[in-house]
This record gives C-alpha cells, sequence and structure tokens, in this order.
C-alpha cells in the first residue's frame, strides 16, 4: 500500500491568525505536524498553501510544498490541485492531515489509509471515537457520526444522533452503555478519482444545511468508510487556549523523556 499525505496549511484564520506558524517550544507548528506525518508509512509529505510565508517556512525545515490557488472554497479543491500537480492517478490514495494537528499520532495516518486500500466500496475514509457524555452528544460543534454494520457511513450530523428515545425518557443527563454514540474525527484517506469527481459537484443541500462538506460525498452516493481510531487522537489547534494546551503537552512530554 502506497499513499501521499497532504498537509492543507492556510495563514489567513479568524480565531488565530498565522495559525501554521505559531511557535511550540521552538518549532512552527506546521512542521510539528509535518514531523508527525513523516512518522507514517507514507511515501511522500507535502505541505498545501497560498501563502509565500508558510512556503518559505515549511521549505526551510525541508517540507515538499505545492502552492496552491488561494480561491478554493473547501480543503478537498485544494487536495485534489495538489494531486493534479503531483500527477497521481486515479486509484493513488491520499490522506489529508490537518495543518492544526501537531500531536496527530502516525498510527492513525497509516490506519486510514489502510482502511481505504481495503475497501474498494469505498471512495473515502475517516476515523471516529465514542462518545460517553450527553453533553458532548448535545454539543452542536462536535460532529457525530453513524455507521451501518460494514463500518460505511450512514449520516454525519451535528445534532444529536442516534437517539436514545427509551432511555431519554427516563434520563436525559447520561448516555446509555453504547458504541453507537460516535464522534467524527475529521482526519480523511480520498481515492484521487474522487477527488476529480468531487470538485465537479455543486455544494449539496444537506451540505449547506449542517456545513459539513463530506455530505457532498454522501448526496452524491459515495461510500465513506468509518472505524474508531486505533490511538487516542488529541483535538487540534483552533484558540489561544488551544495553543497552549498543546505546548503544555508536549513539554511533558519532553520532561518525561
Amino acid at each position: 500500500m502506497s499513499f501521499t499525505v497532504v498537509i492543507p496549511a492556510r495563514y489567513a484564520s479568524t480565531r488565530l491568525p498565522a495559525k501554521p506558524l505559531k511557535d511550540i517550544h521552538g518549532k512552527p507548528m506546521i512542521q510539528w505536524v509535518y514531523e508527525q506525518a513523516c512518522k507514517s508509512e507514507a511515501a511522500r509529505v507535502v505541505v498545501a498553501t497560498d501563502d509565500e510565508r508558510i512556503e518559505a517556512v515549511a521549505r526551510g525545515f525541508g517540507a515538499d510544498v505545492c502552492m496552491t490557488s488561494a480561491e478554493h472554497q473547501s480543503g478537498t479543491d485544494r487536495l485534489q490541485e495538489v494531486a493534479a500537480q503531483l500527477g497521481l492517478g486515479d486509484d493513488e490514495l491520499v490522506i489529508n492531515v490537518q495543518g492544526d494537528e501537531p500531536l496527530i499520532p502516525p498510527a492513525v495516518i497509516n490506519q486510514v489509509a489502510a482502511n481505504l486500500a481495503a475497501n474498494r466500496n469505498a471512495s473515502v475514509s475517516t476515523l471516529s471515537e465514542p462518545i460517553h457524555s450527553a453533553e458532548d452528544f448535545r454539543n452542536p460543534n462536535i460532529v457525530k457520526v453513524v455507521s451501518d454494520q460494514q463500518g460505511l457511513a450512514l449520516y454525519f450530523s451535528r445534532a444529536p444522533m442516534p437517539w436514545p428515545r427509551d432511555h431519554f425518557a427516563a434520563d436525559t443527563r447520561s448516555l446509555p452503555d453504547s458504541n453507537l454514540f460516535q464522534r467524527h474525527i475529521g482526519i480523511y484517506g480520498y481515492r484521487v478519482s474522487l477527488l476529480n469527481r468531487f470538485v465537479q459537484w455543486p455544494a449539496a443541500p444537506l451540505e449547506k444545511m449542517e456545513s459539513l462538506e463530506q455530505l457532498r460525498v454522501l448526496w452524491q452516493g459515495e461510500r465513506i468508510h468509518v472505524a474508531e481510531a486505533c490511538a487516542l487522537v488529541p483535538g487540534g489547534v483552533d484558540t489561544e487556549e488551544d495553543l497552549q494546551r498543546v505546548r503544555e503537552v508536549i513539554a511533558q512530554r519532553n520532561a518525561d523523556a
């Protein structure tokens, strides 16, 4: 199995401007992500950006960089441009690792690639993790996913699903003990052929309603494979508080080493 990791990195961010270049113990965040991805089994790791400042920093620590259009409406559009620039064939696999995931375990990168390679009926693969609290279950910022017995996604939503009707009739403060309550983790594997089709599709009504890009794939009748992550995936960096949390985690790891 051969796959390419692409790390999209945008300079502009509403909540944390210049996010990929934020310092974490002497290295920019994008370098931490790149180095984690390089520990995976990827044949190639590429940083994709539309910003020359990120390009300069990434090339400075030795990364392979693809400059992409600043006009892309979605991260998937940017991935497709990279695949085209690299001349990747329809059957090749591209793994999208977000540029704000400096703690991402290499094992989950390998997992999402292996799952896509093993499931020919799926065009996309992704991961999830259990939801244990009723508070998280109701949180619209936590995307939920429901899958069938083959691990193929039935739906993604910001709404709480599946709804435990009988349990909530008696107790709305807790969730019943079940592995059906799953939080979506935003790492994706794509077949290049899917990327090439995706950029030709209009945004789907469900995608617009939920603000979830993956619903465009389901709307078009394509299948997304979902599996529980084989390792804990720490949250990404969206805010200054997230950044400080990551700094503290890495500091503790260094102290324990």
